[in-house]
């Protein structure tokens, strides 16, 4: 039996957006609730600790689309066990992540026409990879490293992130501390300084689970 969890709940939601050609957002919208409802931000608390959407948005989501609960669950649960064929999943550059219009507003790609790669597997529908370019994350990543990245998944003290910020910029630290009025980043190369950044410089912050090194 597959066991529920925050992770597979919202991918499920994501999901079904994808099916009917929207974004998060847009699939918030189209159900009559904020459009930010669905964002990343708001699938964690302010202390980092995950958290679910609430059974009302669920159901204007599925009045809204037509789904069925029964189409829902199915997201939800995913195909049956078996070994499958790992996924290809988009490669993004870092520096296509610092442009505007590669994500949406919950920090999920969007688009298409990437390049794409085979990956071991990661539990979320919606991860992708960022290609390292430069030497501003040596020693941990260097040019040319694949960082897998989990949009879906809980970050915690002490995980490796990426953050984008509401200037565009993308970057790769570790996490320290999250409060409900800022993000504390500990750099991954000792010659640059530790960052604390206000939440509303933060567009979103994604885990990495996984790096080509």
């Amino acid at each position: 039996m597959n066991k529920l969890s925050h992770a597979k709940v919202w991918s499920a939601i994501d999901a079904l957006a994808r099916r009917y050609g929207l974004s998060a957002s847009g699939l918030a919208k189209s159900a009559g609730l904020d459009p930010t409802a669905f964002n990343k931000s708001k699938r964690i608390t302010g202390e980092g600790r995950p958290r679910w959407p609430t059974t009302e948005s669920i159901a204007k989501v599925l009045a809204a689309t037509g789904a069925s609960f029964d189409d829902f669950t199915a997201l939800v649960t995913g195909p049956a066990r078996g070994r499958a064929t790992p996924q290809p999943i988009p490669l993004i550059g870092l520096t296509q992540a610092g442009a505007g219009g590669f994500f949406d507003d919950g920090g999920f790609p969007v688009g298409g026409g990437w390049d794409q790669i085979r990956v071991p597997k990661v539990d979320d529908e919606n991860a992708y990879a960022l290609e390292v370019t430069g030497e501003s994350m040596q020693p941990l990543y260097r040019d040319g490293d694949i960082l897998i990245v989990s949009p879906n998944s809980a970050t915690r003290k002490g995980d490796r992130v990426v953050l984008r910020t509401t200037e565009g910029e993308v970057l790769a630290k570790v996490l320290v501390r999250r409060t409900a009025k800022t993000i504390e980043l500990a750099s991954l190369n000792p010659a640059h300084a530790n960052l604390v950044f206000p939440v509303d410089r933060v567009e979103w912050i994604a885990r990495i689970v996984w790096a080509s090194q």
